[in-house]
């Protein structure tokens, strides 16, 4: 079976009838910088970069550095930039699957091993895009970074180099600014990534021309990104591989939605016109509303429901939205509790809220349970806690399901024994492994075992929980009839099971 590369896309070999194989779009200048060459990008903003030279809308590509030592560039090299990448899920109700050989990446490059590549890089003037997604952590200072390192380790260093070689080479003109774009899960990434370049440059005290240069003629946009990718079919690949007729080690995989909102001017939506394209690209001056949007639905929705929903004896997120009980009340969660917290237009929640429901069920993609309960303690104080005091605040009292979904968090941790920097939990399907901060991991095994499980002592430990402001950032105890309502649905949790409770709450009789 021949491998997927630019002489092979370019043969007189018959590619399958559903399979886009756009052709002709190899050649194009190289327009984008690209810290990051995983799945994700791949995916998201490298797909988009193909849909609009398809239309003849941006006629550039991309070059991927490799963030870290060890990556994909040499099997991205391989490949001429080459991959296929199919989009799965639900359309009206119905699967969709389409495949497509995605063409916009030009090459990667290795700083690692070819330092001067990289540089010569900031050297083209045809180079005008920045995009990155180097993890959560990425953008970060780090004080052990030198100019003079080849490359320096984090990604903030590598682009101050970067900026500063395109600065010094091109005499610090300013029509040679960049427009940089992060894409990590952060709030405020661009804002934050342009503050570690500065940071930086004040350490290495580089000339306050090309600081006033960063400052001034380029752009570090806030950016918010939102599509699910699941990366290199693994379990699938050999009998996708046989339908296509040929081998790519890098085919990817990822849902049907996407969403980019980027906070930037208008004249840089002209310029990378995705909407134009018909992609679901948002530029605006406030990005705050879709954040809240999507923190307090999408990912609240999956905070305030999993805990509830593994105890149940589920074990992935169609799972639960096909149960008759859990689907229930993660639908109830998100229109009766959620939506009506939120102080933004409620068609637009609405209509992502259905989405939201849609992409839950999609068929292509199994999300366990247990993988979303990581590091929960601290995800239910950003994504949850934030809808039951609004909710209280516009309602004057407290969400039933929401406090409930907290109970059910606190009573995951319950029977848990520490190993190490796991805890080992129980439920009636079966043990598991709880990941998330030792602290936190520590805490409630401590409470659970001095525990007498009568009704006062959960209403104590309902209390001692509540008290450690460390874990939620404040005393949850002084939010009115929380600690009493938690409490109760917790000893009612652990007297009848969580798969009874559930069954009268969402019947309206817990």
């Amino acid at each position: 079976m021949m491998r997927l590369n630019r002489s092979f896309l370019n043969s007189d070999f018959c590619f399958p009838e559903d399979l886009a194989a756009a052709k002709g779009l190899e050649n194009l200048p190289e327009k984008v910088l690209q810290f990051g060459e995983g799945n994700f990008l791949r995916a998201f903003v490298d797909w988009m970069i193909h849909q609009l030279n398809k239309q003849g809308k941006f006629n550039g590509r991309v070059v991927a550095v490799q963030p870290i030592p060890e990556g994909l560039v040499d099997v991205l090299n391989e490949q001429d930039g080459l991959y296929t990448l199919l989009l799965r899920g639900l359309e009206d109700g119905k699967p969709v699957e389409k495949k497509e050989i995605i063409s916009s990446v030009s090459r990667g490059v290795n700083p690692y091993r070819d330092w001067q590549a990289y540089l010569a890089c900031a050297e083209n003037p045809d180079i005008e895009y920045i995009v990155s997604n180097t993890t959560e952590a990425g953008i970060t200072f780090d004080k052990n970074d030198r100019p003079d390192m080849q490359p320096p380790q984090s990604f903030p260093g590598k682009l101050t180099v970067y900026l500063h070689h395109r600065f010094a080479f091109f005499k610090g003109d300013p029509s040679k600014g960049m427009v940089i774009i992060p894409c990590e899960l952060i709030d405020r990434n661009g804002d934050k990534l342009k503050d570690a370049v500065l940071k930086l440059a004040d350490e290495w005290q580089l000339p306050e021309a090309f600081k006033n240069w960063i400052r001034n003629h380029n752009y570090f946009l806030n950016s918010l990104v939102d599509r699910v990718v699941t990366g290199y079919p693994r379990d699938e690949v050999q009998a996708i591989e046989a339908k296509l007729g040929y081998q790519d080690k890098l085919m990817n995989a990822g849902e049907l939605f996407h969403l980019w909102v980027i906070e930037g001017p208008a004249e840089l939506a002209k310029r990378l016109p995705f909407a134009e394209a018909g992609l679901n690209v948002i530029w605006t001056n406030d990005m705050t509303p879709y954040r809240t949007r999507k923190v307090r639905i999408l990912n609240g929705a999956h905070t305030a429901s999993v805990p509830a929903a593994f105890l149940y004896g589920l074990d992935a997120v169609k799972e639960m939205m096909d149960h008759e009980v859990m689907g229930k009340y993660v639908r109830d969660i998100v229109s009766e509790e959620i939506i009506p917290s939120i102080d933004l237009e409620k068609q637009m929640l609405v209509e992502f809220a259905d989405a939201v429901i849609e992409r839950f069920r999609n068929p292509f993609i199994k999300h366990y349970l247990l993988s979303i309960l990581l590091n929960s303690s601290s995800k239910f104080t950003a994504r949850v806690l934030p809808s039951i005091l609004e909710y209280q605040k516009h309602t004057g009292k407290l969400p039933e399901k929401l406090t409930f979904s907290l109970a059910a968090l606190l009573a995951v941790y319950k029977d848990g024994k520490l190993d190490g920097s796991n805890l080992l939990g129980k439920r009636e399907a079966g043990d598991f492994i709880m990941k998330d901060d030792v602290p936190v991991l520590e805490f409630f095994a401590g409470e659970w075992q001095a525990c007498n499980g009568t009704q006062d002592g959960v209403l104590a430990l309902t209390r001692d929980a509540f008290a450690n402001e460390a874990i939620w950032g404040q005393d949850l105890n002084r939010i009115e009839g929380l600690t009493e309502k938690t409490a109760e649905y917790l000893f009612h949790i652990i007297s009848t099971g969580m798969q009874e409770t559930v069954r009268q709450l969402v019947g309206g009789k817990a």
